[in-house]
């Protein structure tokens, strides 16, 4: 049975055609503006949401929840009906509250130093079950606004292209948030890159670059070697001319490896011809990726370089680590595994 956030208005009216008309708005406005469970929409009988409730329960069951930075971070592993978990994490800034979603169960793309890669893929993620994400966290986030939703948790947003898009779409269509406030994230499947600047969303699009030559890159990220650097920047350039929207590069700083004077100068180069802005993490420890991340020193320096070397550079506050809730560290799949998987991007 789909949950509530499965349906569009359309399909919502054929549901309760039996009511009367205004109940599809009171249902519809309290699932969406007002952020309620049906089980909370108090302008609606009891019987009615009752009815409703057993007809469209709640694709997440919570089977962990647990919170770090005093309270400013929480992490809650969902199960779905299936049985597959996925994971969402909540964070609470001075000046904003974003959610990171979960888009797939596991992930197939296989980064070296992401735990959820490591994992394994399950399957992909429905509409209502990304969605439902958001709707959970905004409640939890109250009495606060949530005002940014990131598509950073499990999975390659991009490898399921038809909900990531649609998701957004209701997000920013059905829940009224702004689209500069929504974030997807990629490693670089460049034909989705392409398909996604086609689709008029001015939403920011987040590459996880991690290395700016293709030997690195193929270690680190895998599917580097379909669509090496030089596509990935063809793939940029068109979303660049389509949107006029600013491309942010996300770069793990790894010991020894990419935090080096060659690497900063080779992202520096990378960079700026596609006027892209680049967010620094400093690589969180994963049980199956032993290399250490690089020292708060040469994190530090290499901002430093990066910025000298003309490069808009930020560091990523890191949240949630003692609680495995940090970027790149999601794994608590319970039946992962790894095995092929196509690309939604058609």
């Amino acid at each position: 049975m789909p949950s509530a956030y499965e349906l569009t208005r359309d399909e919502l009216n054929v549901l309760l055609a039996k009511e009367a008309s205004y109940r599809v708005e009171q249902v519809w406005r309290g699932l969406w503006t007002d952020n309620q469970a049906i089980g909370e929409i108090t302008t609606i009988p009891k019987a009615l949401r009752q009815e409703l409730a057993a007809q469209l329960p709640s694709g997440l069951e919570v089977v962990n929840d647990v919170e770090s930075d005093r309270g400013a971070t929480r992490k809650w592993v969902f199960r779905l009906a299936d049985g597959s978990t996925i994971e969402t994490v909540l964070m609470a800034y001075d000046d904003r509250v974003t959610v990171c979603v979960s888009s797939q169960a596991g992930c197939a793309m296989g980064c070296t130093f992401c735990a959820t890669g490591q994992a394994g893929f399950t399957r992909h993620l429905t509409v209502g079950e990304v969605v439902e994400q958001v709707a959970f966290a905004a409640r939890a986030a109250a009495p606060r606004r949530l005002s940014n939703v990131v598509f950073m948790g499990m999975g390659e947003p991009l490898a399921n292209f038809n909900v990531t898009v649609e998701a957004v779409r209701r997000l920013h269509e059905y829940r009224g948030m702004s689209a500069r406030h929504l974030t997807v994230s990629t490693v670089g499947v460049a034909p989705a890159i392409e398909r996604l600047a086609a689709q008029g969303l001015p939403l920011t699009l987040a590459v996880s670059l991690h290395a700016a030559n293709n030997e690195t890159r193929n270690e680190l990220v895998p599917l580097n070697k379909r669509y090496p650097l030089e596509r990935l920047r063809e793939a940029c350039e068109l979303w660049l001319a389509s949107t006029s929207r600013r491309l942010s590069f996300e770069w793990a700083l790894i010991d020894g490896v990419n935090d080096t004077t060659t690497a900063a100068h080779e992202l520096a180069d990378y960079a700026r011809s596609l006027r892209a802005h680049v967010n620094l993490i400093p690589l969180n420890p994963t049980p199956g990726y032993l290399v250490m991340g690089s020292s708060a020193q040469r994190v530090r320096d290499f901002r430093s370089l990066l910025e000298d070397l003309g490069v808009n550079v930020t560091v990523r506050q890191t949240r949630g680590r003692s609680i495995d809730a940090a970027c790149g560290q999601l794994a608590s799949v319970t039946n992962g595994r790894r095995r092929p998987i196509a690309l939604r991007t058609r």
